[in-house]
Parts: structure tokens; C-alpha cells; sequence
């Protein structure tokens, strides 16, 4: 079983339809799983990264405020030029708590913090990590123009925002290369954004399609077929630390896509 890789719009990037999310990786406090667990070993998680890879899995979406996401897949990670990183800026996770900061300061100390933690040169994909104020964000911080700098300079290959709102999902999509949204058969208020990213030529993620997985709304094989099978969409980004679910996630997205 391998999955298909697409472009991620006009970012030059191409991505592997199913994403790995890393929040499992480093985090189990404050989270929104419905149920608990304790984080993997490194061992453990080596062999998942070995067994993503084995898919044809690329993606890797991870974040500051994943706790130790970065550092261990920074410490972790075989062969980098073969993965497409996804991290994040703007929210921090500190003593069981998220705090937000958007501005341009943090926002370089934030790059360089991920270049540092995930032992790399480059970062391939930077998103704003929303607070669901997006158009606050957006219209007043200089967040997206520190992104575009750090861009420019070469340190960030494509830019964008894990976005909380249709307005914001809209303006993201017109400034910058990439956006993400949630979406699945219960969830579909974000489908302005994938159809207007389409005409756009710009790269959609979609978090939460397995709504973070709770009771999926006719199954799992539905969700996907639902998010792989939506014009506009990239990559759907599904988070596991379990190899059987990782090689289920697979088999049902290849089957959705057959």
C-alpha cells in the first residue's frame, strides 16, 4: 500500500494525501482525545516514523505547542530531505497551559526555536496556529509579514494559517500559500475555503477529519472518502501513535482513492 502524493498548490511542494499529525508524539495534557494515553517511546516512535515511510507517507505536521513534538523528531528523523515538515507559530504550550503571541519577534524566535528543536536548515511549511481570532491575526499583527520574510530569506518554503474561521480561511487563502482547515461529513462550514484555494491554485490541509477521533459520522472509510474525494484537498492530516491504526488509515485512503 502506498498513497498518492499531490502538489500542495503552487508551493512546489508535493504531499502525501494522508499526513501524519505528531500531537501524540509529544503531548497528552489538555488534549482533545477521547481517550488518555501515555507518550511512546522513542523506540516506538522511530518504528511509526519507519512505518509512515514505508506508505509513501511524507507529511509530518507537529508544532511548539505539541510539547516535545519537535525535539523528538528532530532527534528522531531519518533522511530528512525525504519528509515535507509542517510546523506552527503563534501558540505556546507551557505548564499545562496555551498562551498565544502573533508578534513578528516571537515569531522569528519561534522559527529559529524549530529549526533548532527539529535539527534542520530549513522548515518546509510554517502555518499560523490560530487562536480563532483570524482576522484580528491577520489585519492587525505583523505575523504573516515576518512569515513572508522568513520566507524569502530561505528559511521557510511555503507560508500559511491553520485557520478557525470562513472569513480568515478566505483571506489566508489570498495571502499566503497554504491553508488548513477543518473538514468532514459533520463539519463542512470550511468548504468555501477548499473551493476558493482550488480556483486559487493554493495548498489545502484539512485537520479534523476524523474529528479528532470521535464517533466519525458514518465511519472512517466515509470520512475519508468524503475529504480525499473533495476537489481542493492536498493531504488530510491524521494523527496516531498506533501502528495497526496507522496502517488502517492508510489501507482506507488508498481504498478511497482507488
Amino acid at each position: 500500500m502506498i498513497v498518492q502524493k499531490r502538489k500542495l498548490g503552487q508551493s512546489g511542494l508535493s504531499v502525501s494525501c494522508l499526513g501524519l499529525g505528531t500531537v501524540k508524539f509529544g503531548r497528552n495534557q489538555e488534549v482533545k482525545y477521547p481517550t488518555t494515553f501515555a507518550l511512546p517511546s522513542d523506540d516506538a516512535v522511530s518504528a511509526l516514523l519507519e512505518q509512515a515511510k514505508s506508505y509513501g507517507i511524507n507529511l509530518l505536521d507537529t508544532a511548539p505547542a505539541y510539547g516535545s513534538s519537535e525535539q523528538r523528531l528532530g532527534r528522531l528523523l531519518r533522511d530528512r530531505e525525504d519528509w515535507v515538515i509542517c510546523t506552527k507559530v503563534g501558540e505556546e504550550f507551557v505548564t499545562g497551559k496555551s498562551y498565544y503571541d502573533f508578534s513578528a519577534d516571537h515569531v522569528r524566535k519561534s522559527i529559529e526555536r524549530s529549526l533548532l528543536n527539529l535539527n534542520t536548515d530549513y522548515l518546509d511549511i510554517v502555518l499560523v496556529h490560530s487562536d480563532g481570532n483570524d482576522m484580528t491575526i491577520i489585519d492587525s499583527t505583523d505575523c504573516l509579514e515576518a512569515l513572508a520574510e522568513l520566507k524569502q530569506r530561505g528559511m521557510i518554503r511555503a507560508i500559511g494559517m491553520s485557520t478557525k474561521s470562513v472569513e480568515g480561511g478566505m483571506k489566508a487563502v489570498d495571502l499566503t500559500d497554504v491553508v488548513m482547515v477543518t473538514y468532514n461529513p459533520s463539519s463542512t462550514e470550511d468548504e468555501p475555503v477548499i473551493d476558493h484555494a482550488l480556483a486559487n491554485d493554493k495548498g489545502v490541509l484539512v485537520k479534523k477529519g476524523l474529528n479528532s477521533g470521535h464517533d466519525c459520522e458514518g465511519g472512517v472509510e466515509k470520512n475519508f472518502d468524503f475529504v480525499l474525494n473533495k476537489a481542493g484537498v492536498s493531504s488530510i492530516i491524521v494523527g496516531t501513535i498506533n501502528p495497526a491504526h496507522l496502517e488502517d488509515n492508510v489501507r482506507v485512503a488508498t481504498k478511497a482513492l482507488a
